[in-house]
């Protein structure tokens, strides 16, 4: 591609490199210049202009990005007309947006002049929402630069995707205890409805049992019998170990457990489980609330129908810190007198950490 700055009387079929705008000549960016203009501007005054021109082994900036966006492309996903050399992707579907990382970085190492943004990997999405853009920087790029890129969409096909909700049955079992009101259950089933509501998924059973072993079986194996898709459980009390009452009920009707705990916060103290088929969650105690927390991470992939696994959860560390919980015994950070912060681990032995969980699942 040619690019400088040109007499006007040599600029017919020049691409405007920067919008001229003088007297009553106004050109945008990206205009093609015809012979109306230049005479226009030889009229004004106008010395100079700076154009670029495509040369043979270009590709325009828009047949570009339309090119690398229809390569990037899968299911639930739809690709808008390429405009100012920028094609945006958008979402066909509600769910949760699906990325090749590794793929989508060795696309945007192909050439300086080609880019790729995404929105993170998971992020819950309705239909409309804009989850993509293929932007080329130039008014063209090289030919092989583009087919090499195209190349590289291919052979990772998709690069980005959207997985759509298909969960819609969901049983909540509320487990009972001394000290829990029939309040706050009724406002976790309430909060649960809501989270549920945008994936178009419903509360089928919401039984409420004694917080034992046994019982929570019983309860777990009607639900699933019922047809529930998907169990959600929360505790009278937080799950503290895999030997507490939520995980053993699960291994008792020959369910198990594929990770406990996540580094996320709020949200440390979730579960995930499957039994017969069906994903089971042990909601942390912070699920109570709508404020989003790691239980939302979790949730969003499961009412879509992917499989969570212990390594999808340890991966979510970085970013997982989501907010400062004011109530938490062990603040991380303290304002002294002067206004001074400083920050401090301050160790916890075993039964201290038990006692904040039975004082405070809410916050867990």
């Amino acid at each position: 591609m040619k690019f400088g700055a040109v007499n006007p009387a040599n600029a017919e079929g020049g691409i405007v490199v920067h919008a001229v705008r003088h007297g009553t000549v106004v050109l945008k960016k990206g205009t093609v210049i015809g012979g109306a203009d230049v005479a226009a501007m030889l009229a004004t005054g106008i010395r100079s202009v700076t154009v670029a021109r495509l040369e043979a082994g270009d590709v325009g900036e828009d047949a570009a990005a339309a090119a690398i966006a229809a390569a990037a492309a899968g299911s639930g996903v739809v690709v808008n007309r390429a405009v100012t050399g920028r094609a945006n992707l958008h979402s066909a579907v509600a769910g949760v947006v699906m990325v090749d990382k590794a793929a989508i970085d060795r696309l945007n190492e192909v050439d300086p002049g080609i880019t790729l943004a995404t929105l993170p990997a998971f992020a819950p999405v309705v239909a409309g929402t804009m989850i993509a853009t293929a932007k080329i920087i130039p008014f063209a790029i090289p030919t092989d630069a583009c087919d090499r890129a195209v190349g590289e969409a291919r052979a990772a096909a998709p690069l980005i995707r959207v997985a759509p909700y298909t969960v819609r049955k969901v049983a909540v079992i509320s487990t009972l205890g001394p000290g829990l009101a029939d309040k706050v259950v009724d406002k976790t089933v309430r909060v649960t409805a809501a989270r549920l509501a945008p994936a178009g998924a419903a509360i089928i059973a919401a039984p409420r049992v004694v917080h034992d072993c046994d019982a929570l079986a019983r309860a777990l194996a009607e639900v699933t019998r019922a047809g529930a898709e998907l169990v959600i459980i929360f505790g009278a009390s937080a799950t503290t170990d895999r030997r507490d009452v939520i995980p053993a009920a699960i291994e008792a009707i020959g369910g198990a457990v594929r990770h406990f705990g996540m580094p996320v916060d709020p949200g440390n103290l979730l579960l995930v489980a499957a039994a017969h088929g069906v994903p089971l969650v042990g909601a942390p105690g912070c699920a109570r609330s709508l404020k989003e927390n790691g239980f939302d991470w979790v949730l969003r992939r499961l009412l879509c129908g992917l499989v969570v696994e212990r390594r999808d959860i340890t991966q979510m560390g970085v970013g997982g810190l989501l907010m400062e919980i004011a109530t938490r015994p062990q603040p991380r950070e303290t304002v002294h007198e002067h206004g001074h912060r400083a920050s401090a681990v301050v160790p916890a032995g075993r039964r201290a950490g038990r006692a904040v969980d039975k004082r405070l699942p809410e916050i867990a």
